[in-house]
């Protein structure tokens, strides 16, 4: 009994269309590496860019980007108008140097993140540490300004029967005569009562 197979038309190409996607990645990969060896690097456009996850606490924000493989030393992060940039390169070190790739899927070179974060921050207290390639940068907030109490205090104002009262205390006679219409007089003397007013 014969065995028949279906041949796909197809098989070829997409096998072909895989190896092509391999080469342009290993040929990008290249060129970053020939850049930052030749020293252009820094003039030109990053190779990659790192997975970045940016959180927000009640007191901060909190960076954090996968690095595996890059050194401290070849980090560097700055903030600046808002604009807080992580940058650095990881080197691609063969084992030796007939070591030849078949498979390049990892990025290299050099490497550049920059996260516009809101100004209301403390730049002079922010913290970056790593661990176990893992790059976490905290950004504390500003402390709100709280609204200040203001202490209302009662001011007496002076009213005129303070002004005109007397410094001492009347004497038993004084209180007697007002009592005898020297009230009405007194209040005659001062403006109060018309002077046609009769007791």
């Amino acid at each position: 009994m014969a065995i028949m197979t279906r041949w796909d038309a197809f098989h070829d190409l997409r096998g072909a269309q895989d190896q092509l996607n391999e080469m342009y990645k290993l040929a990008a990969q290249l060129r970053g590496q020939q850049a930052s060896q030749s020293g252009a690097g820094a003039t030109s456009a990053p190779a990659w860019a790192p997975p970045v996850d940016i959180a927000e606490r009640k007191d901060a924000y909190v960076v954090t980007v996968e690095l595996p493989g890059v050194k401290v030393e070849d980090l560097e992060i700055a903030f600046q108008g808002g604009l807080l940039t992580i940058q650095g390169e990881r080197q691609l070190t063969p084992d030796s140097t007939d070591e030849q790739f078949h498979v390049l899927e990892r990025r290299y070179g050099l490497f550049r993140r920059s996260i516009t974060l809101p100004l209301h921050v403390q730049a002079e207290a922010i913290e970056a540490s790593t661990e176990d390639g893992v790059l976490q940068v905290v950004v504390p907030k500003v402390e709100e300004a709280k609204p200040k109490r203001i202490e209302v205090r009662a001011v007496r104002a002076l009213t005129p029967t303070t002004l005109d009262a007397p410094q001492s205390a009347p004497t038993d006679e004084e209180q007697g005569a007002a009592g005898r219409g020297g009230g009405v007089d007194a209040m005659r003397e001062h403006g109060h009562i018309d002077s046609a007013f009769t007791e």
